[in-house]
């Protein structure tokens, strides 16, 4: 018997008691032991909003319990979808969908809500999207997704907040060359595609591993598509109709596992890590190898063996397969542990260095020059009240405290909340000395 999934009527009173929520960590001398890494959250963002293309009850496993999926969750069963869980799976009914604005009030807490808009519109050929919310870590526009909508013949309007779009005679096939890589976009471009009259092709495509997942879900479902894992995509749409979607599981989270990595450096401790997929985490492997660790691989384990003198390392954050930017803050934090000068480029997002300045209040040797960092280590740092300003940010300031003199608290973990799965109770199962407290 199936039972709802969804047991908060209003996901803003469940997210404002999290708010509430602090960690507080003392240094530890190591870690040790194992962990499990969750499912990839940014790969199931646009496989739950791909269920809107579903014609039958998708079954979806190894979801991570974080907040951002409970927020799209919540969102589609706004826009009428049945959502439950049995056996370890979630089971997505969207057969039932009936609405098609997707409402600030839901929107607003997670940008990633902007994966609607492709599935939306392709299917009913009318939707409103509210503009997206979500970390402050930038600009990130959605022109790129609204002129590719446009290309395939949609109609669309900004009013009032919202983005309008009709596509009255459905979405057509067309070329498209995206004039510079963007994840979300690729991911929206594809799930519209999928039920558009005739082949769209997307140039400039992400290769992401998670937009990897989404075009292999959608091939083996019947869709069929050219150049996965590449940059050049070729979707043969289905003329409108909807799509026998299989069973699956979500691809481990790449950016959790290379997150734990970075503790067991920063640190000096020898951690193992399971359901992990080492392929995903080369640019992240190199540069930790560069910085003195190595590291023992299977086909679904990493464990790494530290460095007792962490080396100073130069670090670009580029789109995959290059180190990537939801790594940077992590990195940084390593960075002042490290004997000499690292430099840290970022050149995806210009407000993601808004953790420096409570790397800083701990004691951390920062400076900043427009886009790049410079972590001058090893610097000894002291424990004391920091505040995350983003997702990545806040695993940032948590691994600082692992090695902080003293006790530190990290508050608004909301942020963390959104992206990992159980962060505090992981390390605490290796060893770390933390716990999640209420203000």
């Amino acid at each position: 018997m199936k039972s709802k999934l969804i047991r908060y009527n209003d996901i803003n009173n469940f997210q404002l008691k999290r708010h509430m929520d602090y960690l507080k960590a003392q240094s530890v001398d190591s870690l040790s032991g194992t962990i499990n890494i969750s499912g990839a959250k940014n790969a199931s963002l646009p496989l739950i909003a791909m269920t809107i293309l579903a014609k039958n009850d998708v079954n979806i496993r190894n979801l991570p319990h974080v907040a951002d999926i409970r927020t799209l969750l919540k969102l589609l069963t706004n826009l009428g979808a049945d959502v439950s869980f049995l056996d370890e799976k979630v089971v997505v009914d969207t057969k039932p969908l009936y609405e098609t604005k997707a409402t600030y009030d839901i929107v607003k807490t997670m940008r990633a809500s902007i994966l609607v808009l492709g599935p939306l519109l392709s299917r009913f050929g009318h939707c409103e999207v509210s503009l997206p919310g979500g970390c402050a870590i930038g600009q990130r526009p959605i022109d790129l997704h609204l002129k590719a909508l446009e290309q395939m013949g949609a109609q669309i309007e900004i009013k009032s907040g919202y983005i309008e779009a009709r596509a009255p005679e459905g979405l057509q096939g067309c070329s498209i060359i995206f004039d510079k890589i963007t994840v979300t976009g690729t991911a929206n471009i594809v799930m519209a595609a999928a039920l558009a009259n005739g082949k769209t092709t997307i140039t400039n495509a992400a290769l992401e591993p998670e937009v990897v997942q989404l075009c292999e879900v959608l091939n083996d479902s019947g869709v069929k598509i050219e150049g996965i894992g590449t940059a050049v995509l070729t979707i043969h749409g289905t003329a409108g109709k909807l799509i026998d979607i299989i069973d699956f599981s979500i691809i481990p989270d790449r950016i959790e596992a290379g997150t734990y990595l970075c503790a067991g450096a920063i640190t000096k401790s020898q951690i193992t890590l399971t359901s992990v997929e080492p392929k995903h985490l080369g640019a992240v492997l190199a540069k930790l190898e560069e910085m003195g660790s190595s590291f023992t691989l299977t086909d679904d384990t990493i464990t790494i063996h530290p460095a007792q003198n962490i080396k100073a390392v130069k670090i670009i954050t580029q789109e995959y397969p290059a180190f990537p930017t939801d790594m940077q803050a992590q990195f940084m934090a390593l960075a002042t542990q490290a004997d000499g000068v690292s430099i840290i480029e970022e050149r995806l997002f210009e407000n993601r260095f808004m953790h420096v300045s409570e790397l800083q209040r701990m004691g951390a040797d920062i400076s900043l020059n427009g886009h790049t960092a410079t972590v001058k280590g090893k610097t000894t740092l002291s424990g004391t009240d920091v505040m995350a300003t983003d997702l990545r940010a806040s695993s940032a300031l948590v691994l600082a405290a692992l090695v902080a003199n003293g006790e530190t608290n990290v508050h608004r973990i909301y942020h963390l909340d959104r992206g990992y799965d159980a962060l505090e109770k992981k390390l605490e199962g290796v060893g770390a000395d933390i716990k999640r407290l209420k203000e």
